[in-house]
């Protein structure tokens, strides 16, 4: 390959010329094209820490996934035993010991605020670190990749096979292949829909076809996405639909750890049999042998040595084939790591490299993740499972009767966010010698059933000669019989 070793500044490595540019994909070829054309990618099988880990991180994440919905959770008699489940027919979203009504959105607002600010603080600390270990596409992908490595081999074999003509042997293998991934993509859909319905009833409809035609339509739609953008987008789905790439560059600095490619030991690339030679006559030579295994293994196509680039998912696999290289040649590894853009400039200048994790964006985002997460468990740990409201009526606001005395219409709504029946007894606060009859207890006891919502007519009453304004505000208290916990609610109580 054709190459012009320069002594690169900051953020610059060795400079592609002309058709070889092309080929890498840094540039469209020089036809015209406003765009290259896509390259299919084939990237090879490595071994290493970094390998490893994305292998543990699969199967927890995955295993997380697809066995959650078959964890029981006892929640009493008449409730749900689904440790996680999302129930849209009551308006209830069950995890462990936690239930949330349709009330309490804002804690899954607080969530996703949560979840932002976490991918924010990752991002400043260690770049797409996200992207690299956690992020779905990226978990998937490996998945699909490990069975395509098993049945039609290495890249060089995917390579062959893909140039080679359609043959029985072939035609076997894709078919495999294929029918694997749709059995992955399948479950992967059946696993969501059992977030929503308890999954041992569920998956026993889905067999015997007796299960509502949305959870197959649903199922279908996230089989033939995840299919799709796992089995045959893979890197594009990184690179152009996902947005993230065009977002963490307003969120990194020169401090940021990132899989880094150490120009300044790397440079000049040179072969490992010229590199001692040039050495022993005080010439320059790098450590880079311009193997390109850094290049085959990466998941997107990415040559690293071009400095930090938007598909880049941050997964370390170049590390791992870097280092490996390394060590058959008797060098240092550490070529290509996690480092920052800041420290190569330092080697160069003959300081001494640092890592910064504690500076002023990570220490914002650190204390936005802190004050959000600890703002939610406050609010779960405190928050109320009776609440009251109240609506007035609006036609007519209030009544004169015969005796003089005003009589307003209320609705109460009670919510009992327990799993036993329960009863309240009311009390009024605001208007002197105020009465309130509720319609259908006329003993004062308000009860309500497990984990549910109630509703009752009640009238009030304030006698003719008390001290009324226009609008005069009215608290309504009610108090758990059994417990003592208690709610209240604000109103007014209208006269002439």
């Amino acid at each position: 390959m054709d190459t012009v070793d320069t002594a690169p500044q900051r953020g610059t490595t060795t400079l592609l010329v002309g058709r070889e540019r092309a080929v890498a994909g840094v540039v469209p070829p020089e036809t015209g094209a406003l765009y290259a054309a896509r390259r299919k990618i084939h990237p090879q099988g490595v071994r290493g820490r970094f390998r490893t880990l994305k292998w543990v991180i699969l199967a927890v994440t995955l295993g997380i996934y697809y066995l959650v919905p078959f964890l029981r959770w006892d929640r009493g008699p008449g409730a749900p035993s689904q440790a996680v489940l999302i129930d849209l027919d009551k308006g209830r979203f069950y995890f462990f010991f936690i239930e949330l009504w349709p009330q309490e959105v804002t804690y899954v607002m607080g969530l996703l605020i949560l979840a932002a600010f976490t991918l924010f603080f990752m991002n400043a600390v260690a770049g797409r670190v996200w992207c690299g270990y956690l992020c779905p596409q990226t978990v998937w992908t490996d998945l699909f990749l490990a069975v395509e490595r098993l049945i039609e081999g290495d890249r060089r074999a995917r390579i062959r096979l893909d140039a080679a003509p359609w043959s029985l042997e072939k035609l076997t293998a894709r078919i495999l292949k294929h029918a694997i991934w749709i059995g992955i993509a399948w479950w992967t859909g059946g696993a969501w829909v059992l977030y929503f319905a308890d999954a041992p009833t569920l998956v026993r409809d889905l067999a015997t076809f007796q299960a509502p035609p949305v959870a197959y339509a649903a199922i279908l739609i996230l089989t033939v996405t995840t299919y799709t953008l796992a089995g045959h987008m893979r890197e594009q789905v990184c690179t152009y639909m996902c947005p993230w790439p065009r977002i963490q560059g307003a969120l990194t600095d020169e401090d940021s750890v990132a899989v880094t490619y150490r120009y300044d030991r790397g440079e000049p690339r040179i072969a490992a049999k010229k590199a001692q030679g040039l050495r022993e006559a005080g010439r320059p030579a790098g450590d880079c042998v311009d193997c390109r295994q850094c290049v085959v293994v990466c998941p997107t196509g990415v040559d690293i040595r071009e400095g930090l680039q938007m598909p880049c998912i941050q997964c370390g696999l170049c590390v791992d084939a870097c280092n490996a290289v390394m060590t058959k040649l008797g060098r240092p590894t550490g070529l290509i790591a996690y480092d920052t853009e800041a420290n190569c400039e330092r080697r160069r200048r003959g300081e001494a490299p640092v890592i910064r994790l504690v500076r002023p964006r990570t220490l914002l985002y650190a204390l936005l993740v802190a004050g959000v997460g600890g703002t939610m468990l406050y609010g779960l740990a405190t928050r109320s499972f009776t609440t009251l409201s109240v609506l007035h009526d609006r036609n007519p606001l209030f009544v004169t009767l015969a005796d003089g005395s005003i009589r307003n219409g209320l609705t109460l709504r009670i919510v009992n966010k327990r799993p036993v029946a329960r009863s309240f007894a009311l009390a009024v606060e605001g208007v002197s010698g105020l009465r309130v009859d509720v319609v259908g207890a006329p003993d004062g006891r308000l009860a309500v059933g497990p984990d549910a919502t109630q509703e009752f007519r009640a009238l009030a009453f304030a006698p003719a000669g008390a001290p009324l304004d226009k609008s005069t505000p009215l608290v309504l208290r009610i108090t758990d019989l059994e417990s003592g916990e208690t709610a209240r609610a604000q109103d007014h109580f209208k006269a002439p």
